[in-house]
């Protein structure tokens, strides 16, 4: 992981190094308006008024003192227009709720259907039926309270936000360049093959791979000769997906992933599933007193992928940013992930 970009600012905080992360699952997609309006609904059925309207997204981040952006303030999040596109104006917290609550949904969802057999129906054989109805039982047993034991084989492991490094490796999709053996001699810079940010063969040859801000003012090209369709977010399924068949890992909208922003991450890493989790401290043996100040603390969080709003640069997937845990804009969502525990399939 790491960036491949030229280090324009000059910060140095993602220098490039190899690490391993074991196999994990990722949406396909950032998470979407229409995802999003259904926990609420669920959240708003059977939890507090006070902590339905802490989960709702912040609806004024389009707003702007000397921007016409009503009409996305109003009808953005519940338009039905807007169904497939990503939700946006939600804090790195809010992205966690919204994890643990479909964690719950899920499992809760798949315990059930164990526990009544599930919906298929149609002709079993005798064996068959006598160890359904005996894996039945047994979850039924487990299942209370609402939630099924781990042990009954039928809840998954939590929702959750991806690591940077998971997330780095996702988007980088290099599985795409191993042509021979085991040994990855090619980089990206991009989820893509190349440094345009256009298709560079087939039928779509020139049309853009991402949702993105070409440069000052220009959002979407001149008239009629759009360059990415998009003056602002696009559809969770626009555009082609990278190798591993994930949408929109650059462009459209930044995503959160887990971890708190150091700057010196890559100094203090684990070569192994790295991530950098809350409390943390650097060894601080060689610092004065007065050299212990930073503005960042362990609620800055790192967001990555670049947006709608932002220029090519911040596509790589290597670069990275970070704001507050508890901040929200119009150009950062995020997706969630899994672990993959269990043998090989």
């Amino acid at each position: 992981m790491g960036s491949l970009e030229e280090d324009v600012a000059g910060v140095h905080d993602n220098v490039e190094r190899t690490v391993t992360v074991q196999s994990f699952f990722m949406d396909e997609t950032e998470i979407a308006n229409v995802h999003y309006l259904e926990y609420l609904y669920a959240v708003q059925k059977d939890s507090s008024q006070e902590f339905y309207e802490s989960a709702l997204p912040d609806t004024t981040v389009w707003a702007g003192e000397m921007a016409f952006n009503d009409t996305y303030v109003d009808q953005y999040l519940r338009y039905p227009g807007f169904r497939m596109y990503p939700v946006v104006g939600v804090s790195w917290v809010q992205a966690q709720d919204y994890s643990a609550w479909r964690t719950g949904a899920v499992n809760n969802d798949l315990a059930r259907k164990a526990t009544s057999g599930g919906k298929k129906a149609g002709r079993k054989k005798k064996g068959e039926e006598a160890a359904t109805d005996a894996t039945a039982e047994a979850a039924s047993k487990q299942y209370s309270g609402g939630r099924a034991a781990i042990e009954t084989g039928y809840v998954l492991p939590n929702y959750r936000l991806p690591t940077e490094a998971e997330w780095e490796y996702a988007a980088k999709a290099l599985i795409g360049t191993q042509y021979l053996d085991e040994n990855q001699s090619n980089q990206r810079i991009y989820p893509w093959d190349g440094s345009s940010m256009r298709k560079s063969s087939g039928r779509k040859k020139g049309t853009m791979l991402a949702n993105y801000k070409r440069g000052r003012g220009d959002y979407a090209g001149i008239a009629g000769k759009t360059n990415d369709g998009a003056i602002i977010t696009d559809e969770v399924y626009s555009y082609p997906p990278n190798d591993f068949g994930l949408y929109n890992m650059a462009g459209n909208v930044n995503e959160w992933v887990w971890d708190v922003y150091r700057p010196t991450t890559f100094q203090t890493f684990n070569d192994l599933n790295p991530v950098r989790r809350d409390g943390y401290l650097d060894d601080e043996k060689n610092y004065g007193k007065k050299d212990n100040n930073s503005l960042l603390d362990n609620r800055t969080r790192v967001y990555k992928g670049g947006s709608w709003a932002d220029i090519a640069y911040w596509l790589a997937p290597g670069t990275r940013r970070y704001m507050d845990q508890d901040s929200a804009t119009a150009t950062i969502g995020f997706r969630c992930s899994m672990i993959a525990s269990g043998r090989k399939r």
